[in-house]
């Protein structure tokens, strides 16, 4: 097993019927926090319209795993 960084975006909107959800991981907390710290930045740098119709959050969760293929390699992969 191996210890990895699971960032789980949620994403609201009106009228949706659910949340919707992304998730990456990372070889790191290091690099999940800067992932997430990217993302909400770009976020926070969209237009008040935009914000107002869609609501972001994000966590960096620590998780085993299985040996992962290619996440050595420092390139994330999404989930």
């Amino acid at each position: 097993m191996i210890k990895i960084w699971f960032m789980l975006v949620l994403i609201s909107m009106p009228h949706a019927p659910s949340v919707k959800y992304s998730g990456f991981i990372y070889p790191s907390e290091e690099e999940c926090e800067m992932a997430k710290y990217a993302l909400m930045e770009t976020y926070n740098n969209k237009p008040t319209e935009y914000k107002l119709l869609t609501q972001i959050d994000s966590y960096c969760v620590e998780f085993e795993s299985f040996p992962i293929k290619g996440l050595m390699d420092k390139t994330n992969l999404g989930a």
